[in-house]
C-alpha cells in the first residue's frame, strides 16, 4: 500500500500547469499535519483546478483501490470530481455537494489493462458560493479490491 498523504511526501503530486488556480496546503483543525484544499472564494464559476498524482510501478493486469477523504463544505461550493489517465473523458468519481461539513471517505476501484493508469487527477469546479471550501486528504493506494464498509 501506498501512502500519498500530503504531511508525508512520498508520493509525487503536481499542480496543473493548465487549469485556473491551484490547490493549497490548509492545516488540520488537530494541528497534525495538513490537507489540500481550495477555497470557496478562489477564481470564477466553472473555474477548475487540478491536482495530479502521478504513478509509477503499477502492474499491468492487476487491480488498486484507492481511498481518499474529502470535504466539501459550504453552500454551491462547486464539484470535486476523480479522473484516470487513461480514461480521459468521463470523471470516475464525482461529488457536487456535502450533507454537511464533515469528511468523508471516497473509493475507488482501479482495474488495470495491459496500459495501466500513470496519473489519477483530482479536479476541483468552482460553484456560486463563496463561503467553505473542497478539500482532499489520506489518499491511500493499496493493491487489491476495496474493501467492504
Amino acid at each position: 500500500s501506498v501512502d500519498c498523504s500530503f504531511s508525508r511526501g512520498v508520493c509525487d503530486w503536481k499542480q496543473d500547469a493548465d487549469d485556473d488556480f491551484d490547490w493549497n496546503p490548509a492545516d488540520r483543525d488537530r494541528g497534525d499535519g495538513y490537507y489540500m484544499a481550495v477555497p470557496a472564494f478562489v477564481g470564477h464559476k466553472k473555474d477548475m483546478g487540478r491536482l495530479k498524482l502521478l504513478l509509477t510501478d503499477l502492474k499491468p493486469k492487476s487491480s488498486y483501490c484507492l481511498i481518499f477523504s474529502y470535504r466539501l463544505a459550504g453552500e454551491r461550493v462547486g464539484k470535486l470530481r476523480v479522473f484516470l489517465a487513461n480514461k480521459k473523458t468521463a470523471p470516475v468519481w464525482e461529488q457536487n455537494k456535502g450533507k454537511d461539513e464533515r469528511w468523508r471517505t471516497g473509493k475507488i476501484e482501479i482495474f488495470q489493462g495491459a496500459e495501466t493508469t500513470n496519473s489519477i487527477t483530482f479536479e476541483s469546479e468552482r460553484g456560486k458560493g463563496k463561503t467553505g471550501e473542497i478539500g482532499v486528504d489520506n489518499v491511500v493506494l493499496t493493491s487489491g479490491l476495496c474493501p467492504e464498509d
